[in-house]
């Protein structure tokens, strides 16, 4: 054997290209791959040249000489260069020219003639022969030639001839190919719209040529001899999988490479597909090495790609089975028929598929038994799709082979409907079958998605069907209906939106699902990776500067930046007012930078120790602050964008955003006819799933008192809850299931397609536009670290946390689908990336150059006087402050509390002033000629004296807004600011009607909640500075619902975030035999939480003074949230009435000494009862009662109310106990011991107060028995318990 034969030996088929390899390697030794070299190396290199070179001499001189003719068998190659195409030309007849006139040039004298040709014949007969013409034999110039093989043609003919001593035979198998074309189709069909790439019907063929050999090795095997030179049977411990790839060569023809997929059956399908792809791209850039070609197994070679129905391919030295792969067609037989007609009959196309093999190794039986395996494996009968589906992570069901049903004139008929079935079923349950989980691959299906429920089957595929308008088609196969009702509800998003009952918007929805994929445009992308790369970058940065701090990261949900952009975006290019945001810690830091704008130097201030909130006291940690700025979308549009300031009791900020919007709103006065300002609420799955107040403020979005436009909601469902999973989370499916009894449509979207994230927030948005109603955007997603980054979730989640420490980043995804589908090059991705860590770079550089310059260094400030109105929200840093919290923000000049006499005298004749035809409920006909009366006469009741402040304000330009249970009316029917006509029902707001030119009032009846209408107004109080705004309690302990609004909002706000309100809260409080329940508004909590000015608490006693008091509420600065402590009793207690001169002068007194002067005077009084509220005129009457009338004289008791109970008005309380020194001082309250005022004032009134001449003494107290209920149970128990109060308090010593 020859050098070269021997060192081609093995390589089969390829040994062609063995041979060209080597005379690169003698001609360059460098120009091949160590691989190359180390092969040729080993062979004798000197024999090798000089048998190679004689026959390149001789062939050069033969092909100078003329034709020659060469034996195939004696391993001639083929030409090369140039002199073959010459040599070809040269004997190749000229080309026919079209003949055209000559010229005539026997006239010098004349100018040379145009050119001209013939007219094409218009004689049927001539051109008809035109078309055959030939050529003269006269003229006939051709020559059989004869050229020498070389190079792959030659060595291909050498192998054929080695091929004649292995006696093969072939086995042939027609498969049915419908399950193969239908599931190759879903298959790419997903991969075009995420990965990229297509899987080709010989990846899947190939793949279960694999199976069936790993399921039958005694196919897998080849003849061999052993060292006696004896028969032997080869069985290679691995399946090595040979491709044929077609590949150009530099003289322009086509060589065909046959490199082998090692070890393929140790793969799975993914990993094949993967392996191939990477052979072919070897073979297509000349990469391909030695090892490629060797050992291969089991050949598949596809010659029905060129339309042959099979071949008998020859099998090579080496290898024991050819699998040959036919054309793919309708049998014969049905060649002529129609694609309706193939349809009717179920008549499908047919691949055939042979197996050759060496017969000494492998007999026919088991050639047979092996192709039938391929085919159940093609056909799904084993699973085979099953297994691709999952390791392509396909999350669709793959089509199941079926016989077509037997035909049946009935159930025909009714085929029509079970598709109509089958289309609703997608609309109602195809969210159960999207792929939404980034974290694993799941097949997800559900039975009424299965065609075999209807009666329908793959044979049903090609039908026509009647679609109902699907998509704006009447009718369409069912394939083209499965493809787009898969493409809308079945993807990497889910949508949920037939649980609402109008059936308008249901055909919205369907309109826009079911029709053309919104198209997302190459910026749109760009800026979509840009997006999550600055998010992804941001957290990472965070993480490697600040090691160990909290930020409480996005990482796993950064498609939520993606999702906040694109809604903005939308926003900006509609031009909305601004968009005003509400989150939780999750992810703040990244959403407060990469969409509100703030700057990267704030943060890394706040992470460096070295920011200042504005106005706040105790300030709070960064992931909790709140900002404004500017949004800057695509096309330069803009929108202002407002972040929220929100505690970790995560979903409380839910209700005070939509009080900030709906303030913004009615500040703006469109109304209904255009909802400008965009709430937007993110969430989490588990406190989506378990807080109430999620609940309650989904029900406000349609109620009058609160409607905002509609939400978008957003879950960023990272599938945990601290350590705790959705199944020990929640009872239902989704997170968000609990809204779809509000008709909230929602979206399951999965994170990892940020393209679906988007489009998801664009419908959302047209949604809201379009019907002004809440819409939820479910992102499923992930959380890569533990709840902080200083948790380590392995302990209680350890699968999860192995899923994800493998997972690669959104970005990283998103950027590899991008490049498999072509849509951007690794280099732009790249440089993305680099440009933004540069950025971030810089700016922290920058920030700490300019700290260290400026001498700045983290430290304590000088705090800010609270009590200051110009101080307060004065920006002492270069964070935010909203234009609601700037300093002044609704200041008045010049008001006082008292009004003119006409004022309220307007607000009494406004009370009878009902329209004409209006029909009075006669009892309240009454009560208003009352009030009227009263407005001049005196004797002003409550409910009047409080609507004379709402309507005096009104008068003077200040909105009121009042909202609370049962408040139009009030819960004791006191205050009727809205009236019934009582025939119609038609209503009338006197206070509306005072003035042209008045502010506008709203009162609202509130929904049955305290948590989230709470937050609503204290929401609302904060955007608006220049109203009044009040809240009211149907009984003072119902306030406890809202816990949690009035810890983190009500009472500590200011000192945290700098955030000023002016809410009122009116609870209505009074110990008057009730029982435990609302009897008391749990005045010891409120005042327990007084601190740093932060409150104004009260219980005024008069109508007058609860006059002054919210009138000074709307004008006094610094803002502070006012607690008023309501009466029952008082509230038609002629004794508590007020005169219109109470109106008319004076202003609120914090504490109202003893109304007697001449007690003050005579010297007499001996012991002084301080009270406050109700007890008062229970006090009153008993002191009149043991000691008579002040003006008969023996009164020994003076009575002092404290209306303020905070702040202290120490020097007030002061100058009304100083007329009656030294007599002691007690303090009385209906309330136990432990509740009500006194525990604080035990603790805060000052000694110098109840000073006697014998010294500073203990304030005695008169109370109830500390007690667990605030109040007894029975109306008889309370009055006993009442007088021995009473009693106890007048006794004498």
């Amino acid at each position: 054997m020859s050098t070269l034969d021997s060192t081609a030996a093995g390589f089969g088929a390829n040994e062609w290209m063995v041979e060209e390899m080597r005379d690169a390697w003698l001609a360059d030794p460098s120009s091949v791959t160590p691989q190359w070299r180390a092969l040729f190396e080993g062979a004798d290199g000197a024999a090798g040249t000089a048998a190679d070179g004689a026959p390149e001499s001789t062939d050069a001189e033969a092909a100078a000489s003329g034709p020659q003719t060469t034996d195939p068998a004696a391993g001639g190659t083929a030409a090369s260069g140039s002199s073959a195409p010459a040599s070809s030309s040269a004997l190749r007849p000229p080309p026919r020219r079209p003949s055209t006139a000559i010229q005539d040039v026997t006239r010098s004298d004349l100018p040379p003639a145009p050119a001209s040709d013939a007219a094409p014949p218009t004689s049927p007969y001539a051109q008809r022969t035109a078309h055959h013409h030939t050529g003269s034999p006269e003229g006939d110039t051709c020559r059989d030639n004869d050229s020498r093989m070389k190079g792959a043609a030659a060595r291909t003919a050498k192998n054929m001839e080695a091929s004649l001593s292995i006696p093969t035979a072939t086995s042939a198998r027609a498969i049915p190919a419908k399950v193969l074309i239908e599931n190759r189709a879903v298959i790419n069909g997903h991969l075009l719209h995420t990965h990229g790439g297509k899987i080709s019907f010989t990846h899947l063929i190939g793949w279960a040529v694999v199976e069936a050999l790993t399921e039958m090795p005694s196919m897998n095997v080849s003849y061999t001899t052993d060292a006696a030179g004896k028969p032997a049977l080869h069985a290679p411990a691995h399946v090595a999988f040979g491709l044929a790839v077609d590949v150009p060569a530099p003289g322009g023809e086509r060589r065909l490479l046959v490199p082998s997929v090692k070890k393929a059956d140790l793969m799975d399908a993914a990993g094949f597909v993967a392996a191939y792809e990477d052979l072919v791209a070897k073979a297509r850039e000349g990469r391909l090495e030695v090892d490629d070609f060797r050992g291969t197994t089991v050949t598949l070679t596809n010659p029905g790609m060129i339309g042959t129905l099979h071949s008998v391919p020859r099998l090579m030295p080496g290898q024991g089975l050819i699998v040959g792969v036919g054309s793919m067609a309708y049998p014969a037989a049905f060649a002529g028929a129609s694609e309706k007609t193939l349809a009717r009959h179920g008549v499908g196309k047919v691949v055939t598929l042979t197996s050759t093999y060496d017969h000494r190794v492998i007999q026919g039986a088991a050639s047979g038994e092996f192709l039938r395996l391929i085919e159940r494996k093609l056909l799904g009968l084993d699973g085979f799709w099953g297994r691709i589906f999952e390791s392509l992570r396909i999350p669709h069901e793959p089509v199941a082979w079926a016989r077509d049903a037997t035909y049946d004139p009935d159930l025909e008929t009714g085929k029509p409907a079970r598709v109509a079935e089958l289309i609703h079923a997608f609309r109602q349950r195809g969210h159960l079958a999207a792929d939404t989980d980034p974290l694993t691959y799941r097949l997800r299906r559900h039975p009424d998605l299965d065609l075999s429920a209807y009666g329908l089957s793959l044979w049903d595929l090609d039908r026509v069907f009647p679609t109902g308008g699907l998509g704006g088609t009447e009718r369409a196969t069912l394939r083209e209906i499965l493809e787009r009702l898969r493409r809308a509800y079945c993807r990497t998003v889910g949508i949920e939106y037939m649980h609402i009952q109008d059936p308008a918007q249901r055909a919205w929805w369907q309109e826009r699902l079911e029709g053309e994929w919104m198209a997302i445009t190459s910026a749109e992308r760009r800026r979509i990776l840009t997006k999550l790369e600055q998010a992804e970058a941001f957290e990472t940065f965070l993480q490697t500067k600040y090691v160990g701090q909290k930020r409480f990261s996005l990482e796993g949900g950064e498609s939520l930046i993606v999702l906040l952009d694109r809604l903005l975006d939308s926003a900006a290019h509609d031009g909305l007012d601004e968009v005003v945001i509400g989150m939780t810690h999750r992810g703040r830091l990244n959403v407060l930078t990469n969409v509100a704008g703030k700057s990267y130097g704030q943060v890394f201030d706040e992470f460096d120790g070295a920011s200042v909130i504005e106005g706040a006291g105790t300030g709070d940690v960064k992931y909790h602050l709140g900002t404004e700025g500017v949004f800057t979308g695509t096309d330069g549009v803009s929108t202002r964008v407002s972040l929220a300031a929100n505690p970790s009791h995560l979903e409380t900020v839910d209700g005070v955003v939509e009080g900030i919007v709906r303030a913004k709103q009615d500040r703006i006065g469109l109304g209904e006819r255009g909802y400008t300002v965009m709430p937007v609420l993110v969430h989490g799955d588990a406190a989506f799933a378990g807080q109430g107040v999620v609940y309650e403020t989904l029900n406000m979005s349609q109620l009058p008192a609160y409607r905002t436009g509609g939400t978008v909601h957003i879950v960023v469902n990272n599938q945990i809850g601290f350590t705790t999973g959705a199944a020990s989370a929640r009872s239902t499916t989704y997170a968000t299931d609990l809204a779809k009894g509000l008709q909230v449509p929602i979206f399951h979207v999965n994170a990892d397609d940020p393209e679906t994230v988007a489009r998801a927030a664009r419908r959302a948005y047209e949604y809201r536009a379009a019907f002004h109603k809440d819409v939820i955007i479910d992102i499923i997603c992930y959380r890569r670290r533990g709840h902080n980054e200083g948790d380590d979730p392995s302990m209680t989640q350890p699968v999860m946390y192995r899923l994800i420490d493998s997972l690669p980043s959104t970005r990283e995804v998103y950027t590899t689908d991008l490049v498999g589908r072509g849509e951007i090059t690794p280099e732009q991705a790249q440089a993305i990336t680099r440009s933004y860590h540069e950025e971030l770079e810089r700016i922290l550089t920058e920030t700490r150059e300019h700290h260290a310059a400026s001498g700045m260094a983290p430290g304590p400030e000088e705090p800010t006087d609270l009590n200051d109105p110009t101080q307060v929200g004065v920006p002492r840093s270069s964070l935010e402050v909203t234009s609601s919290q700037e300093a002044g923000a609704g200041m008045m000049i010049g008001w006082t509390s008292a009004v003119d006499r006409a004022v309220v005298q307007r607000v009494g004749d406004a009370q009878v002033a009902w329209p004409r035809g209006f029909a009075v409920h006669p009892r309240l006909r009454t009560m208003l000629e009352r009030r009227q009366a009263a407005s001049r006469e005196g004797g002003i009741d409550w409910g009047l004296g409080e609507l004379i402040a709402l309507g005096s304000l009104l008068m003077e330009g200040v909105p009121v807004r009042l909202a609370g249970e049962d408040a139009r009316r009030a819960t004791f029917a006191q205050r009727h600011a809205v009236l019934h006509d009582h025939q119609s029902g038609a209503e009338w707001t006197p206070l509306s009607f005072l003035t042209p030119h008045q502010a506008p009032l709203e009162i609202y009846d509130s929904l049955l909640s305290e948590y989230a209408a709470l937050a609503f107004e204290y929401g609302y109080s904060v955007e608006r500075p220049e109203g009044l705004t009040v809240w009211e309690a149907q009984f003072g302990d119902f306030a406890n619902g809202a816990q949690s609004v009035i810890d983190e909002y009500v009472t500590s706000a200011a000192q945290k975030w700098g955030q000023r309100s002016g809410l009122v809260m009116l609870l209505p409080h009074g110990q008057e035999g009730q029982g435990p329940d609302h009897s008391s508004a749990r005045i010891e909590r409120y005042l327990q939480m007084c601190a740093q000015d932060n409150l104004w608490v009260a219980q005024p006693s008069t109508p007058a003074n609860h006059f002054h008091l919210l009138r000074e509420q709307a004008y006094r600065r610094p803002r502070r949230p006012l607690v008023v402590f309501t009466p029952k009793q008082l509230l038609r207690l002629k004794a508590a009435a007020s005169a219109v001169e109470d109106f008319t002068t004076g202003t609120f007194q914090p504490v109202i000494g003893e109304q007697e002067a001449v007690l003050a005077h005579a010297g007499d009084v001996e012991r002084v009862l301080v009270c406050s509220g109700r007890v008062y005129y229970d006090l009153l009457a008993e002191r009149e009662r043991r000691e008579g009338r002040v003006q008969d004289g023996g009164v020994r008791t003076a009575l002092v109310r404290l209306e303020q109970l905070y702040p202290l008005d120490a020097a007030s309380l002061a100058q009304a106990l100083a007329p009656f020194a030294p007599a002691e001082v007690t303090w009385v309250q209906d309330e136990p011991a432990n509740q009500g005022a006194w525990p604080f004032l035990a603790l805060h009134l000052p000694d110098a107060l109840t000073a006697t001449s014998l010294g500073a003494v203990r304030l005695r107290s008169v109370c109830r028995p500390e007690a667990a209920a605030p109040a007894v149970g029975t109306a008889g128990a309370y009055r006993r318990s009442q007088a021995d109060l009473v009693a106890r308090a007048l006794a004498r010593p």
